[in-house]
């Protein structure tokens, strides 16, 4: 998909997006400062990518990912504009092509933020509570007083 506007794209075409921006710009983030490049690499391969371009020079300005099953559920994350290029309004056109794709308008669809709670409320999303885990846990790592669910066993 491209959207058009002012001399700005945005495109869903893995093939645009500039991985050394993505990288630089994420590690300039809160929640991804220390992400790995392969790491960065691999979730773009296995999710539905927005970049934002300037339409002149081609030159990348911002980035969303979503991952999703593509029917049921969607993860809106790693949104973030340049900041050279904020104030423009580029990061809530950005956040409008995300939620109308059809990927994610049919889907649940969940983000996280600590900073930006106002800007998301603009495309549906409410606060709620919601849980997380940790990657790298496993059984063992429970704490003793919690028992282990019915029938699971350590793989």
């Amino acid at each position: 998909m491209k959207f058009e506007r002012e001399g700005v794209l945005i495109s869903t075409e893995p093939e645009l997006l500039d991985i050394d921006f993505v990288c630089r710009g994420l590690n300039n983030t809160y929640w991804a400062r220390d992400r790995k490049r392969e790491v960065v690499e691999e979730s773009i391969r296995n999710s539905l990518c927005f970049g934002v371009y300037e339409k002149g020079s081609g030159s990348q300005i911002g980035f969303a990912r979503v991952v999703t099953d593509k029917a049921t559920f969607a993860w809106i994350c790693d949104v973030f504009i340049d900041e050279a290029h904020r104030g423009r309004g580029l990061g809530k056109w950005l956040m409008a092509c995300v939620t109308e794709h059809p990927w994610v308008n049919g889907s649940m669809s969940i983000l996280g933020t600590r900073d930006a709670h106002g800007l998301y409320e603009r495309y549906g999303f409410t606060r709620t509570e919601l849980m997380k885990r940790p990657p790298g846990r496993r059984m063992a790592d429970w704490p003793p007083d919690q028992a282990a669910p019915r029938g699971a066993r350590e793989p």
